[in-house]
C-alpha cells in the first residue's frame, strides 16, 4: 500500500478500530476496547486481524499504526556498514536524539518542529485522510545516525507536493550519508506519484542551502524576516526539487 491508498478492511468494526488508533497516533488496548464496545473475545479476534494484516502493531498494550514502506539497503563504506531503511517505532528515541543533535549544531527550524511533533504524538508513523509522514533512517550497528522525513498532505490540491527534510549526526558526516538519504526520499516520492518536493531553510544555514543546491534544488522564494532567531529577524529560503 502506498502513501495515498487507504487501507481496505474486512469489516466496519476493523475500520473503526484502525481509524481510532490512526487519529490519535497511539491508543491503549483497554481504551480501544471501551471505545468499540465489543465482547472481549471478538475484540481480540478483530485486533489480531489488524495486526496480522500489518495495519496495527502492539507494544506493552499500546497500539500504533504499523505500515512498512520500502526495502532495506546496505552500503559498505570505508569505516562501517550503513543501513538505510524505513523507520519503525523502535527507532523513536534514536530518531528524536538524531534530529536534536543536528539542530543543536545548525539552525534548522523545520526539523526542530518535527522533533517536537514526534514527542507530542509519540509515534513515528502517521497515516490518515488529511496528512501522513514517512521517515527513512540511516543506521550504523543499529544506532540511528541520520534521517530523511517526508511530510505528505492527502488533500487533492496539494497531494502531489511533499516537504522533505534530511539530517545526519555530525560525527557521521563526510561519508555521503546525507546524499544517500536525500536520494532515498526523492526516489520514494517519485515512485508514489509526487511531482515536487520542497524544503524551508533559514538563510543563516549555509550548510543546508549549499547541500540542497548541490543536489539540484532551486530557490523558489525568500520570505523576509520569517523567523526570529536569537532575537534577530531571519529570512526563510524556500527550496524546491522537481521530480
Amino acid at each position: 500500500m502506498d502513501a495515498r491508498e487507504r487501507p481496505a478492511f474486512s469489516s466496519d468494526v476493523n475500520k473503526r478500530m484502525y481509524e481510532y488508533v490512526e487519529r490519535h497516533g497511539t491508543a491503549e488496548r483497554h481504551k480501544l476496547l471501551d471505545v468499540v464496545s465489543l465482547p472481549t473475545e471478538e475484540f481480540r479476534t478483530r485486533l489480531e486481524e489488524l495486526k496480522s494484516d500489518g495495519y496495527l502493531e502492539e507494544d506493552g498494550g499500546t497500539l500504533r499504526v504499523a505500515l512498512e514502506f520500502g526495502a532495506i539497503e546496505k552500503h559498505e563504506l570505508d569505516e562501517f556498514t550503513l543501513t538505510v531503511r524505513p523507520a519503525r517505532q523502535r527507532d523513536f528515541d534514536g530518531l528524536v536524539e538524531t534530529i536534536r543533535d543536528v539542530t543543536s549544531e545548525e539552525t534548522y527550524v523545520v526539523a526542530e518542529t518535527i522533533a517536537e511533533q514526534l514527542l507530542y504524538e509519540n509515534a513515528v508513523t502517521r497515516h490518515n485522510a488529511v496528512e501522513s509522514r514517512r521517515f527513512f533512517v540511516a543506521t550504523v550497528d543499529g544506532e540511528v545516525v541520520g534521517w530523511t522525513h517526508l511530510d505528505l498532505h492527502q488533500l487533492d490540491p496539494v497531494r502531489e507536493v511533499a516537504r522533505q527534510t534530511v539530517g545526519v549526526r555530525e560525527a557521521y558526516r563526510g561519508h555521503g550519508i546525507g546524499s544517500t538519504l536525500l536520494q532515498r526520499g526523492i526516489e520514494w516520492a517519485e515512485a508514489n506519484g509526487y511531482r515536487k518536493l520542497y524544503n524551508s531553510v533559514p538563510v543563516v544555514n549555509d550548510t543546508a542551502l549549499e547541500f540542497l543546491t548541490t543536489h539540484g534544488w532551486n530557490t523558489e522564494a525568500i520570505r523576509k524576516d520569517h523567523y526570529t532567531i536569537d532575537g534577530e529577524y531571519v529570512d526563510e529560503v524556500m527550496m524546491a526539487y522537481e521530480l
